[in-house]
């Protein structure tokens, strides 16, 4: 690729280069180090971590402490260091988050020094990757969301793709192998600077793993995988018949879902795909977790489980079949269980102050779950909060009972400004 003139905009720059990348899938991009050490890349990447906000790292340092002392001094810093390559990446604080299963997440965070040189990394190599991706893959990449990922496993099963492999990666973002990792990106990157930059912060966080939380994470773990997604893709594009095809498949991030024709002429290519799925993530050392990892077949009532919702196939009362998706009832559980902790830590304290805390929360959830067939669960969520809100009101008054006669729920919602808009978007799938 020839050099870019360094007047071109960071924008222009990362478009170039996506077409390139799409235009030839075996050129190798050379002098890409140039362009993260930039400062218009670094300080794009510092405006993209100051937005995403964080904890502190191991060194301590906030985003205050250093618009304080200057940001633009702070940039040059980071830039002389890469461009001596003096710059050298600290160690990640770690911290354990809680999982549903009483099991925790680790979490690496990085001082945002190195979020930034991530970030610049990630800007220059991700339109060159992009260019490469499956149209199966939706996580953490741009102009593609859950939602879009969640549509398109709905519109399989309704299209009659019902025998679900509902996989499920053992420990997968700690078990990434560096060296493949580093093999897959020198496909297409001819930069030693860029190689051993990336090979630095990949090995600070131990001998194998990219980790969760990371800026670089999402990225590098969606190239570690694109080997299935290829095969994936070149299944569903081989028994074509038309505009009919007979699989289906959706990954965000590991959590992976592949739908086959349930009928059973289509049985060798359930086979196949079993067969070719394991002979991929072994090439990746990618353990596929057994005990949680499902073989299922809608026909037969069985249901399964994506991005948090519950997938089902129902018969309408015409007889068609839909599918039905609606939240998982962890997720549920999970969203009752910190409104509930809110409400107890706080329960001396004014409702204005509860209504602060769970009020990004109830937007967040439901603004995820608001597609598919929520209704029914969103009206349960809305009545269980609503006693606990009367009951807060009703405790404050040295009284018990929820005040049904004291305000209506809707004044309730109004007079304190509590989130209340849990519509359901319309449907986009159809039944068949």
């Amino acid at each position: 690729m020839k050099m870019i003139k360094t007047s071109i905009t960071l924008q222009e720059l990362r478009r170039k280069i996506y077409i390139k990348a799409k235009a030839d899938n075996t050129h190798r991009f050379w002098g890409m180090y140039v362009h993260v050490c930039k400062l218009n890349t670094l300080r794009e990447s510092y405006q993209m971590a100051k937005r995403n906000r964080g904890a502190p790292g191991i060194d301590g340092m906030t985003f205050d402490e250093i618009e304080l002392a200057g940001v633009e001094a702070f940039l040059l810093d980071i830039q002389t260091e890469l461009l001596n390559e003096t710059y050298r990446p600290s160690r990640n604080r770690i911290k354990e988050i809680p999982k549903a299963n009483g099991k925790t997440r680790k979490l690496g965070i990085a001082t945002i020094r190195d979020r930034v040189v991530q970030g610049a990394v990630k800007l220059i190599l991700e339109p060159v990757f992009e260019a490469d991706f499956q149209k199966g893959s939706y996580g953490y990449r741009p102009k593609r969301t859950a939602h879009q990922a969640i549509e398109r496993v709905a519109e399989a099963v309704v299209k009659d793709k019902t025998r679900v492999i509902d996989l499920d990666l053992r420990t997968y973002f700690d078990t990434v192998k560096h060296h493949i990792l580093l093999e897959k990106v020198a496909k297409r990157i001819s930069d030693d600077k860029v190689l051993r930059l990336l090979k630095q912060m990949l090995k600070i966080g131990g001998k194998e793993g990219v980790p969760q939380g990371s800026v670089l994470s999402p990225l590098m773990s969606n190239i570690y995988l694109n080997e299935v997604d290829k095969m994936l893709e070149k299944a569903k594009e081989t028994t074509r018949e038309g505009k009919y095809t007979h699989l289906e498949y959706a990954r965000f991030a590991d959590d992976v879902v592949i739908l086959v024709d349930g009928h059973p002429k289509w049985g060798w290519l359930w086979a196949g795909v079993n067969k070719r799925l394991r002979e991929e993530l072994q090439k990746l050392q990618v353990t596929i977790n057994e005990e949680k990892t499902k073989q299922l077949d809608l026909r037969k009532g069985d249901s399964f489980g994506f991005l948090g919702f519950d997938f089902r196939r129902l018969k309408t009362k015409s007889g068609k079949w839909r599918v039905n998706y609606q939240p998982k009832m962890e997720s549920r559980v999970k969203l009752m269980e910190k409104i509930r902790d809110v409400f107890q830590r706080h329960k001396s304290q004014p409702l204005t102050r509860v209504r602060e805390l769970i009020n990004p929360i109830l937007r967040g959830w439901v603004q995820y779950f608001k597609v598919g067939h929520s209704s029914k669960v969103f009206g349960y969520v809305k009545d269980w909060l609503t006693k606990k809100i009367r009951r807060h009101l009703m405790r404050a008054k040295g009284r018990s009972g929820f005040g049904w006669m004291r305000w209506s729920t809707k004044g309730l919602y109004a007079i304190y400004n509590i989130y209340s808009d849990f519509r359901v978007s319309p449907r986009k799938v159809s039944p068949t």
